[in-house]
């Protein structure tokens, strides 16, 4: 019953949606029929003398010009390409078993299959339609077997027109994470709404609103001419219009296409379904993290792990074995992993990972020498230490810029060498008077221009300028928000320095991704302009720039005087080995240095582990 009226629902308010495109279409032949009534009374005899002949003609002028601006709009919104997710397609012969679940899955439910399967590396499931001609060709009609078999299309005789069943776009992260009957639990109430989807008013109303919705992309773009500027304004306005008019029902109408098919999807797996939701929950919680912690890192380096599925699976793993609450999530790995229903999950793992570098970092569509693959075996050494190491060279660059001194030891066989004694003394010494003979560091406008200024990026070689404000941030009270006015000067510099690196570095390449034989993401759907289409993180702030390159000196000295390690904790990403225990307790002690100017919280945890601050550490 409940099926019956959610469907009933969304089909009330597809023929709503109809409506509004009938009432588009009967206002832009009100002119023509007023226009053909005039001129037929004209013709005839019944409607003469007076200003009639001079209406006649104002009035078939301006239904003239309403047909072809309705003609217009019509072909604008008819030809403009709807917005399709970035996905990893997955073709039947690389996923037999996969598709052989969902036909199943389909049949319990008695509604049409899915048309095709595409992984998105996010942790979510929908149904998407890709039957626009600039998604591509439909598929032959001899090879759709599935809605041959329906009755979508194909049978005896001629076959009978129905809307192409939408794709199923899965969460590639469900597939290594889930069991094999928890996936078919969580893509039962999906696979339902290919039902609702298959009837001609909603498909119909699906069409004009996506229709809608891409012409008023196409009108948001930049146009070259004051004309097509001019035209697209209007056509611009028209379909915001009708799109403002249909999203209430379009609305609602989505409502009850998903009412349906929960409803539906109950006498499927339902207890089972419960336990697959509290999955889905930890499967978010793993990926997010694993996303920021782990993956981020890598990719401002030029490297994208290719096994970030896999990573999940490590990571949930962790969690189980930490939190007491996840203590039963661990059992369930001896059961079949759904990723068994492909036949290459490496490769598909792989694909999944880099179409994640580009939506969530923009990084470039194809490996390359500066933007390599990396297995989770030689994170560490190719992550975490590079990262470091990168980040104390920065650190050490900055403190040059500003004109720092190396404290001279006679003792060390470097004393002008990189150390962390040399961070620490500038970051703990007390502010110098501004005088002519004061410390550069002061003048922090002298070092990276004035404020607001373009600051030019090696003149010689590039015409590239990168904004870069360096003013010193300033609590209520006039005083920095850092601990003094030197680690302020540090921040800002450390900003300016980072900004120049990331605006000489390589543009984002564009292009296909793989071979033809291997799976990859579908690119020709979607504009790389847009990239990265959800962002991670916001830009550091000079506070948390400063944290960690000192937190990254620290780590190098440990490194290189104190036999540590770097390492890869699944949950919070790089990690600092001693002894092959985690170092957890550093990050508190940098942020005690930075914010307060105190050192001694720090000093102390360097003496407990042997480290010699005084010693030159190895840079990038």
């Amino acid at each position: 019953m409940g099926v019956e009226v959610g469907a009933q629902a969304a089909r009330s308010r597809a023929l709503a949606v109809l409506r509004i495109r009938s009432r588009a279409l009967a206002v832009a032949l009100l002119p023509a029929a007023v226009a053909v009534v005039l001129l037929v009374g004209g013709s005839t005899g019944h409607i003469t003398g007076g200003s009639w002949p001079v209406t006649r003609w104002i009035v078939t002028v301006l239904a003239a010009l309403v047909l072809l601006a309705a003609a217009g709009i019509a072909l604008v919104v008819a030809r403009a390409r709807p917005a399709v997710s970035p996905t990893v397609p997955i073709a039947e012969a690389s996923a037999p078993d996969l598709y052989r679940l969902v036909r199943d899955l389909a049949d319990r439910l008695d509604v049409p299959p899915p048309s095709a399967i595409a992984l998105t590396p996010d942790c979510d499931s929908w149904l998407e339609d890709r039957t626009h001609p600039a998604h591509g060709p439909p598929p032959p009609e001899h090879r759709d077997e599935i809605a041959g078999a329906r009755g979508v299309g194909g049978g005896a005789g001629r076959p009978r027109r129905a809307p192409a069943a939408p794709v199923l776009v899965i969460g590639s992260p469900f597939l290594w994470w889930m069991r094999v009957g928890e996936l078919r639990a969580v893509l039962a109430p999906v696979v339902a709404g290919t039902g609702p989807s298959a009837h001609p008013d909603i498909a119909a109303a699906r069409r004009f609103v996506r229709g809608l919705d891409a012409a008023v992309a196409v009108t948001s773009e930049p146009a070259r001419g004051p004309l097509v500027r001019t035209v697209l304004a209007g056509v611009g306005w028209v379909t915001r219009l009708l799109l403002r008019s249909c999203r209430g029902h379009a609305a609602e109408m989505e409502r009850g296409v998903a009412a349906a098919a929960a409803e539906r999807a109950q006498a499927v797996d339902y207890g089972l379904r419960i336990v697959a939701q509290e999955q889905v929950g930890l499967a978010y919680a793993g990926w997010d993290r694993l996303l920021t912690r782990v993956a981020l890192p890598a990719w401002r380096m030029g490297r994208w792990p290719a096994r970030l599925d896999a990573g999940v699976v490590a990571a949930l793993t962790e969690l189980s074995r930490r939190d007491r609450l996840a203590e039963g999530f661990a059992s369930r790995l001896g059961e079949r992993p759904a990723c068994d229903l492909l036949e290459e999950p490496g490769s598909v793992d792989e694909a999944a990972s880099l179409l994640a570098a580009r939506l969530f970092h923009g990084g470039p569509a194809e490996p390359g020498p500066d933007w390599a693959p990396v297995d989770w075996q030689e994170y560490p050494d190719e992550v975490v230490d590079r990262t470091w190491r990168t980040e104390a060279a920065r650190l050490h660059r900055v403190l040059d810029a500003l004109g720092v001194r190396h404290p001279t030891d006679p003792t060390q066989p470097d004393p002008g060498g990189p150390t962390l004694a040399r961070v620490l003394d500038h970051l703990t010494a007390p502010a110098t008077p501004a005088t002519d003979d004061a410390d550069p560091c002061v003048d922090r406008r002298e070092a990276y221009g004035e404020r607001g200024t373009g600051v030019s990026l090696n003149e010689a070689e590039t015409e590239v300028e990168v904004e870069t404000e360096v003013e010193v941030e300033v609590g209520e009270d006039g005083e920095p928000v850092l601990g003094s006015e030197r680690t302020a000067a540090l921040a800002a510099g450390l900003s300016a320095e980072l900004a120049r690196e990331e605006a000489v570095a390589p543009a984002v390449a564009s292009g296909p991704g793989g071979g033809a034989e291997q799976p990859g993401p579908d690119w020709s759907f979607w504009d790389d302009g847009m990239l990265p289409l959800f962002p991670l993180q916001p830009p550091r702030s000079g506070r948390e720039l400063l944290a960690d390159h000192v937190t990254a000196m620290v780590c190098c000295a440990a490194m290189d005087t104190a036999g540590a390690a770097p390492g890869l904790d699944w949950l919070d990403g790089p990690a600092l080995l001693v002894d092959g225990v985690r170092a957890a307790d550093l990050g508190p002690r940098v942020l005690t240095l930075v914010e307060d100017g105190d050192p001694e919280p720090l000093r102390d945890w360097l003496r407990h582990l042997g480290v010699r601050p005084e010693k030159p550490v190895r840079l990038v």
